[in-house]
Formats: structure tokens, C-alpha cells, sequence
């Protein structure tokens, strides 16, 4: 059965005009999308394609509409396998909300390497006896 989230057609049309009323990425550059940042060369060569497009499942990717009746996720169940969603063919290669963090800015931007161990939690080893002893 095809179930609808409630108000899923007012949450497109805020999702649409919301999309375009958040900061400027990419130095503020108006030919750039909101979730755009200013690429270096190296970054801008073999990414894909600039406008929206069409995954293997039929949801447009990079259009900002984030409801659609071809996404597992609007069709989700108990047998849906999370793995549907897994994959680049999810993410826009300019048009990502991830780009929105200073790390994925500062490396795309400015050229700086994420610094190691950023992502592990100060003081929990989550590898702890995982070894063979």
C-alpha cells in the first residue's frame, strides 16, 4: 500500500521555496545552487551531472524536492531492504546538503584534508575488543 506522510504535498512545496531561501554556498556566487559550493578545478572534473537527475529507482536527485512516489522511502515497509537507498546513485555530485559543512567546504574550497580521528568519539574506542585476543 502507498502511503502518503501526512501534508507530504505542503511539505514539497516547502521544501521547494524553503530550498532557495537558505544561504548562498560557493562564496556567495549567484549561478550557484543553494547547496553548491565553489568547487576547485580538481573537484569540478568527472563529478557527474550539474542539473537534476534521474536514479535507477525514477526519484529525480538534486532538484530539492525531497518527497517523491518512486522513493523507497515513500514506499517503505517492513520488507524494504535499507540497501535500495545506499550508493552514490542518492547523492548529487554538486547539489548536496553535505557540502554545508565546514569540513566538506574547507576541502572543496580551500584544498584542506580532512584531519584524521575527526569523527571518533573523544573517549570510547568503538573497535575496543574487537581484536582476536
Amino acid at each position: 500500500m502507498d502511503k502518503q506522510p501526512p501534508n507530504s504535498a505542503s511539505f514539497q512545496q516547502q521544501s521547494s521555496s524553503s530550498a532557495h531561501r537558505g544561504p548562498r554556498m560557493g562564496s556567495d556566487d549567484p549561478e550557484l545552487d543553494p547547496y553548491e559550493i565553489n568547487f576547485l578545478p580538481q573537484f569540478r572534473v568527472g563529478r557527474g551531472p550539474r542539473g537534476p537527475f534521474v536514479n535507477s529507482s525514477g526519484v529525480v536527485i538534486g532538484d530539492h524536492m525531497y518527497e517523491s512516489p518512486q522513493s523507497p522511502l515513500s514506499r517503505w515497509t517492513e520488507e524494504t531492504d535499507p540497501a535500495v537507498m545506499a550508493g552514490e546513485q542518492w547523492v548529487h555530485p554538486f547539489k548536496d546538503i553535505g557540502f554545508l559543512r565546514s569540513e566538506n567546504r574547507d576541502y572543496f574550497e580551500k584544498g584542506v584534508a580532512p584531519q584524521s580521528g575527526v569523527f571518533m568519539h573523544p573517549d570510547k574506542d568503538a573497535a575496543y575488543g574487537t581484536e582476536e585476543e
